[in-house]
């Protein structure tokens, strides 16, 4: 337990209805009092009541607040807290903080009171996680399943898991005991099934670190294409303003623009490239080089063509681009139709004709998006697998790939066992049973102060 007492603002700052400022310690509700009027209110405070009063300080009337006091272990962090909720307006709250600062509290660090929260088992170290992703999911279903796990039902998965193995270790350890008595308490092969069960879910799991991260911080499309095809037209079509200059003058746009339009709860992250083509000139060319590093993060590339030149003009263009990046999806898009006098015959599902001119196709191509970011993200159900998950995953894996092979060669249940305990501890690791600060300090340095 940490025996200092915590302050920071938990709400955006800047002008709003209401701020909120969280205090948590042993000293929370003393403190709290000695700013607040009327007095005895708070330091005789139940748990879980609200208390309207005023914050005076060295004589000076700040604010009329409410004051929430949740007393230990009730509380968000499991320690005494309180959580003031005033005025909006950034010098209220901070002279609020000041005021609790010199009566005893100190800043917060980014994430301290859910660091607190998981040093006094109020979540797991999945749970701590979720609570970030919660926070910064760009999409409704990023933002459900981050609830889930914040729940604790990966937790539980978890924690079935590394009971069973632990069952299993305890059985194979028992046969050594009773080895000179040539009893047989569990069968390999009954071992070896479970074990290939929990590698193939592990396997599963870690394998779906790109869908999560597409719930987490979206679904990125790159707009590439010859200059004057009509990127940046189709880029202010989608955000239904104008972002990008459009111009007939080839290599206007030589970097690359990124903005967000949300498709019924997904967010797509559309990326306007620049023109790619042979040049001379310095800047395009490094303009290009940029094109190339964000086509190869995308998760879908949109190739448009002026159909008005030819339906083919982008072929060869779209050849060089499925051999360059081969994990993404590619899709052409037969732009500028309003230009061309017959009516064109859409053979296959993904090739769509538009007009980013006019508007015409545009609701065919957001359907399109909307699809493949959710195509993309199947099968995601109670957890948000980030790289410190999927690492910790493979690694489970390939111990207990080790033990199915000890089992195979019919090695001794000592070195099975061994290899399968080594496996449940990094499950330990995955649910924070099994911690170091160097992990606390990184995963908590995507939390903001107040949280």
């Amino acid at each position: 337990m940490v025996d200092d007492t915590i302050v920071a603002l938990a709400t955006p700052p800047g002008i709003s209805g209401l701020a909120v400022i969280r205090l948590s310690g042993k000293d929370s509700l003393s403190i709290a009092e000695k700013c607040f009027n009327p007095k005895g209110k708070i330091i005789n405070s139940p748990t879980h009541t609200i208390h309207f009063g005023w914050i005076i300080h060295k004589d000076i009337r700040i604010d009329n607040v409410t004051a929430s006091v949740f007393l230990e272990p009730k509380s968000y962090t499991g320690e005494n807290s309180v959580e003031i909720a005033c005025h909006g307006g950034m010098l209220i709250a901070d002279e609020i903080i000041n005021a609790l600062i010199d009566c005893g509290a100190r800043m917060a660090e980014p994430g301290e009171f859910t660091r607190r929260a998981f040093l006094n088992g109020k979540m797991d170290l999945m749970q701590v996680e979720a609570v970030a992703d919660l926070i910064h999911s760009v999409t409704v279903p990023g933002i459900i399943v981050a609830a889930r796990q914040l729940h604790g039902e990966f937790t539980v998965r978890i924690s079935k898991l590394r009971r069973m193995l632990l069952d299993i270790c305890s059985l194979l350890e028992i046969e050594l005991d009773f080895s000179d008595e040539d009893l047989t308490f569990v069968k390999k092969d009954k071992i070896k099934a479970d074990v290939v069960e929990v590698i193939a879910f592990c396997k599963s799991l870690a394998e779906s670190y790109k869908a999560a991260e597409i719930l987490r911080s979206g679904f990125f499309v790159g707009i590439a294409g010859f200059p004057n095809s009509g990127k940046s037209t189709l880029f202010n079509a989608l955000l239904r303003k104008k972002r990008a200059i459009v111009s007939e003058i080839p290599g206007t746009t030589r970097d690359y623009l990124e903005e967000n339009i949300i498709l019924n709860g997904m967010t797509i992250k559309l990326i306007d490239t620049a023109g790619l083509r042979e040049t001379q000139n310095i800047i395009e060319m490094e303009g290009i080089k940029l094109v190339q590093s964000v086509l190869e993060q995308s998760n879908l590339i949109l190739v448009l063509n002026d159909i008005s030149i030819s339906p083919k003009h982008s072929d060869e263009l779209l050849h060089k681009l499925n051999k360059e990046y081969p994990e993404q999806k590619i899709v052409l898009i037969q732009n500028k139709i309003d230009k061309i006098d017959f009516k064109p015959i859409e053979q296959k599902s993904d090739y769509i004709y538009i007009s980013a001119k006019t508007g015409e196709g545009i609701e065919k191509l957001e359907n399109l998006l909307e699809r493949e970011a959710r195509k993309n993200t199947e099968g995601i159900v109670d957890v948000l697998v980030n790289q410190r998950h999927a690492l910790l995953l493979r690694q489970v894996s390939e111990q207990l790939s080790a033990a199915i092979c000890s089992i195979d060669e019919g090695r001794e249940n000592e070195l099975i066992s061994l290899d399968i305990r080594n496996a449940v501890n990094l499950l330990g690791e995955l649910s924070g049973e099994n911690w170091n600060e160097d992990v606390l300090n990184n995963i908590f340095s995507r939390f903001c102060i107040g949280k």
